[in-house]
């Protein structure tokens, strides 16, 4: 991005809910869906939220994530202060959770080892 271009805000709205406003290209719209949002239509474009009720451990953890890739990704920014995740998840960024990987196994009927 441009230097001095305006920062992608994510911020908690007056209702609780957490929202990301800015402009956005097709990438910066791409992150916000991976790390959870919802774009919903309204009359002057759309509405960029999380969904609601997942509780508040889960949003921030959830805009934590999207505000590191979009930085990643070179995009300027803001993330509100009461959306950070707690420090000792900001240690070890992740996303959700992968399933463990599997061992190798032989093949049915076969034995195992050599």
């Amino acid at each position: 991005m441009k230097p001095g271009t305006e920062p992608i805000r994510i911020t908690r709205g007056q209702g609780g809910e957490v929202e990301a406003e800015g402009v956005l290209d097709s990438l910066a719209a791409d992150v916000l869906r991976r790390a959870g949002f919802l774009f919903e239509p309204t009359l002057r474009g759309h509405w960029i939220r999380l969904p609601f009720d997942m509780g508040r451990d889960w949003e921030n953890e959830h805009a934590t994530w999207a505000a590191g890739m979009l930085t990643a990704a070179r995009y300027p920014v803001h993330l509100a202060p009461d959306l950070r995740a707690a420090a000792s998840e900001q240690g070890a960024p992740s996303g959700p959770a992968r399933p463990p990987a599997m061992t190798a196994q032989a093949p049915p009927g076969r034995r195992a080892g050599r």
